[in-house]
């Protein structure tokens, strides 16, 4: 019996399944790709320990890789379709797609793709399958720490599909995301709140966080939804720190989903203001840890023996 097609065998695929240009469900796509890698019906019924079809979750896998990379694209919610850069990348590669493919695809200058999407591939390996990003030497890991490296492939995974989001979403979005999750990490207090100000003549403030019921302690907050591969300078941030001057405040807050230059963070640094940088990867792993924008889809319970027991 031949080995069952691993993940990145199903986007070839995937895209081939897409390339008439419509939008799919990603069911229908998975089935689709395993017709044309032919998985058999008594292939399709073997589980990973979680209990998902193995098929399933590896054409999951190469479709969330695809659109990370900018292949496919997601116009609403478990639906594909593909890209321009999709079809490129299939015409190259119409025989297979290996994750070094995929690399080396995301890293091309003259394609639009992100620097996360590139950064989200690094260290992954192409044998992984259902399994987390594996280093060289996984047989000197315990059991736990394979456990810990699925749950950071899959954190990675997350983090990238939420700054895809985010970007993808209006300002007004993105400004009250940012707002829900620093209300969501407690700085909003028992009694504060948190608003979003005018979007226009807002003197460069997005948002206002009171911490007590009175307004006395106030959080200012500046939310860019700048595009992923974006470099924030010293100059936006100096402006920030003027407009925090022009309301008399001493601590803020700069969150966006790009990134900040040396010379940005070298200046929040500097300046007696108290300016708290956040880039794109803090902003999704913030979110994943204060459960915002996400949801628990599974939990699992690690056991080991009760001493008291046989006491």
């Amino acid at each position: 019996m031949n080995p069952a097609p691993t993940w990145d065998q199903y986007m070839a695929p995937a895209l081939t399944v897409l390339s008439d240009g419509e939008v799919h469900r990603a069911r229908d796509i998975r089935n689709a790709a395993a017709d044309l890698l032919n998985v058999s019906a008594e292939e399709r019924l073997e589980t990973i320990p979680s209990g998902e079809p193995r098929y399933r979750n590896r054409s999951n896998w190469a479709l969330s890789y695809l659109a990370r990379a900018g292949a496919a694209e997601r116009p609403v919610r478990g639906q594909y379709r593909i890209t321009d850069a999709g079809r490129k990348l299939l015409a190259e590669h119409p025989d297979g797609i290996t994750l070094k493919d995929l690399r080396a695809f995301v890293g091309d200058p003259d394609a639009s793709h992100t620097y996360y999407a590139l950064k989200s591939l690094e260290g992954t390996d192409d044998e992984a399958g259902e399994t987390a990003a594996i280093p060289e030497k996984t047989h000197e890991l315990d059991p736990t720490e394979h456990i810990d490296l699925g749950i950071e492939r899959i954190h990675a995974s997350v983090a990238a599909d939420l700054l895809a989001r985010l970007h993808g979403n209006d300002p007004e979005f993105f400004e009250q995301a940012v707002l829900d999750l620093i209300m969501a990490m407690g700085y909003g207090g028992a009694e504060g709140t948190a608003k979003r100000t005018q979007l226009s003549n807002d003197g460069g403030i997005d948002g206002i966080v009171d911490q007590d019921a009175l307004g006395l302690s106030r959080i200012y907050v500046q939310a860019k939804r700048y595009a992923l591969d974006a470099s924030i300078g010293r100059p936006e941030i100096q402006a920030f720190v003027g407009a925090l001057h022009g309301n008399q405040a001493n601590q803020g807050v700069f969150i966006t989903t790009a990134r900040f230059s040396t010379g940005a963070r070298t200046y929040a640094e500097s300046v007696p203001t108290r300016v708290v940088l956040i880039d794109g990867t803090r902003m999704a792993s913030l979110m994943i840890r204060y459960g915002v924008g996400v949801q628990v889809k599974q939990t699992v319970k690690i056991v080991e023996v009760d001493e008291d027991f046989f006491e």
